[in-house]
């Protein structure tokens, strides 16, 4: 099972993640000689260094050299290592549960048994997508299900872009809300110095509201469609590409699903009872990663394969994350962080207070354009958000949560989100026409995206 870390690999078109990012090392190299180095004081807070607003002054600059550029590289591996491990390992665990076939199983027995009642299929199957986003970051899984999914609304009366949306949308807001994403909100709040999964509280309403927006966005548009078929939308696929989906799941396939979904709840109770950290839920993701194929019927050899080949599917964006930090290291070394945050702060502290986690997100989402991918974006941002909310009144939980829905929300309209691409092609669906029909709800998600901001700012949304 893949996730959006690497939901945006270098294509073959279009601009390369890696291309970018070596520009914006580069970059950052060049600012070295330009930006004036400079410090804040900083002070000891429930055992972590914080910024002392007030005390910033100017420092003798330390420029990168040309080989400290490259070498700099090696230097954001090894600092990003204790993330990129986590990475390919709960990715290597996704694989051996696609592997088991479970989930392909599960999508074909909910899809026969509900194939008379079409319009309850819509908000189940979506919540199964969303489900899936939240808890794992579906995302270039979808083209998977966009297959199965736009073939069967059409034989069912609806249009193509029902299909796709309920995969589509149902995913997003998932991965938007992040309840328990590791891959998004997990390495997030571990650069941040946040418990694992904190704060879950206000996401799991986020989670609610966004569910409900988009299955009733969904649904008014199927319909519209079911009532007047000449308002559909149809791209490449029709009916007679709907694949023969079986009315009964193995009990073997019952028996994994169930081992994953307690997975989650083993996870939530290690973090919240005994403080599990990173270490501790990569080494419960890949015992369950075991169990599950054992349950599934899959052979050790099977099993290993299984999880190279799910590890392998991230070791791009994994890759990515490294990079990033590669950025942080020159501006660290060249003393460049603190003059950032100072000139940031300046910007958005011009803001009305409760606006300043707005701001964030506004720069988040811009942000998500060049660099598509949700932890390759936590690893480049977070090491300075954190900081800078302090000083700006904002609790890095908040900080958090601007990141994450900058980064989910933008995924479902950006041209250089990978996955999203992909499924539009293989929808015969036009990004164009896409990009019309999604935006009244891209509108609304992102109105309701700064309303819980604002109300995460005026409560100063905590880590428990």
């Amino acid at each position: 099972m893949s996730t959006n870390i690497k939901e945006n690999e270098p294509q073959s078109k279009g601009i390369n993640v890696y291309v970018l990012i070596f520009s914006l090392i580069l970059f950052a190299a060049a600012l070295t000689y330009i930006v004036p180095a400079g410090q804040f004081e900083r002070t000891e807070v429930g055992g972590r260094d914080v910024i002392a607003p007030g005390t910033f002054e100017y420092v003798e600059s330390n420029p990168v050299s040309v080989l400290g550029i490259f070498s700099s590289i090696h230097s954001g591996m090894y600092a990003g290592a204790n993330i990129i491990f986590f990475v390919l390992i709960v990715g290597g665990t996704f694989g051996i549960l696609t592997k088991t076939g479970a989930l392909s199983s599960f999508i074909a027995m909910l899809s026969v048994k509900m194939a008379k009642r079409e319009m309850l299929l819509i908000p189940v199957l979506m919540l199964f997508f969303a489900f899936a986003g939240s808890l794992m970051g579906m995302s270039d899984e979808t083209i998977v299900y966009v297959g199965i999914l736009v073939p069967l609304a059409i034989a069912l009366g609806f249009d193509s872009m029902t299909g796709f949306a309920i995969v589509m949308l149902g995913a997003s807001v998932g991965f938007s809300s992040a309840v328990m994403n590791p891959f998004t909100i997990g390495i997030a709040q571990e650069i941040a110095g946040l418990p694992m999964f904190s704060g879950i509280g206000l996401r799991i309403a986020l989670f609610v509201v966004l569910y409900i927006l988009a299955t009733t966005f969904v649904m008014h548009h199927a319909k519209k469609v079911k009532q007047d078929p000449s308002k559909g939308i149809f791209g490449t696929q029709t009916a007679q590409d709907v694949p023969k989906l079986e009315g009964k799941m193995p009990m073997r396939h019952t028996l994994v699903m169930l081992l994953f979904l307690s997975n989650f709840i083993v996870l939530m109770y290690g973090v919240k009872v005994h403080d599990w950290y990173i270490t501790e839920i990569a080494g419960l993701f890949l015992m369950y990663g075991v169990l599950m194929g054992l349950v599934g019927k899959l052979a050790p050899g099977e099993i290993a394969d299984a999880f190279i080949d799910g590890a392998r599917e991230l070791v791009s964006g994994a890759l990515i994350i490294g990079f990033a930090q590669t950025i942080l290291i020159i501006f660290n070394e060249a003393q460049l962080i603190d003059t950032i945050l100072y000139g940031v702060a300046a910007v958005l502290g011009s803001l009305p207070s409760v606006l300043n986690a707005v701001g964030m997100f506004v720069f988040q989402t811009g942000l998500n354009f060049l660099v598509p991918s949700g932890s390759g974006q936590a690893a480049l941002t977070m090491p300075i958000m954190a900081p800078l909310s302090e000083m700006l009144g904002v609790t890095r939980q908040t900080a958090v949560l601007a990141y994450q829905l900058g980064d989910g929300m933008s995924n479902m309209i950006f041209p250089t989100v990978g996955y999203l691409m992909a499924s539009l092609s293989l929808a015969g669906i036009s990004w164009s026409k896409w990009l019309r029909w999604v935006m009244p709800f891209i509108i609304m998600e992102m109105i309701v995206a700064i309303i819980f901001l604002v109300i995460a700012q005026m409560i100063q949304y905590g880590p428990f």
